[in-house]
């Protein structure tokens, strides 16, 4: 099944839950009175809440470098699956893959 089939064979009442929770985390963490981005505290949303006070410093800056990369390929990967499902032989190392 493609990725968008799949999408579609949720029931509607899945697809609410996933949107309703994911609204849900951002208006927590997006509705402070000074935001983030303009000098605000970061978002603190974290399940579970864990405690990086015995952590170096040089070692939890390495990590949080980590999560920043890993973060940044997990969303060229997305978009280069959405692009491959889309359109067709946008990305040559999934062409000929069955699941696009």
């Amino acid at each position: 099944m493609k990725p968008l089939e799949a999408w579609d064979a949720v029931p509607d009442a899945g697809k609410a839950q996933i949107l309703g929770t994911i609204f849900i985390a951002e208006m927590i963490t997006e509705s402070k009175p000074v935001h983030y981005t303009k000098g605000g505290p970061m978002p603190t949303m974290v399940f579970p809440a864990i405690d990086f006070s015995g952590v170096d410093a040089a070692t939890l800056k390495r990590k949080q470098d980590s999560e920043l990369n890993n973060g940044r390929l997990a969303m060229i990967a997305i978009m280069s699956f959405i692009s491959a499902a889309n359109i067709p032989g946008s990305v040559p190392a999934l062409t000929n893959n069955p699941a696009f």
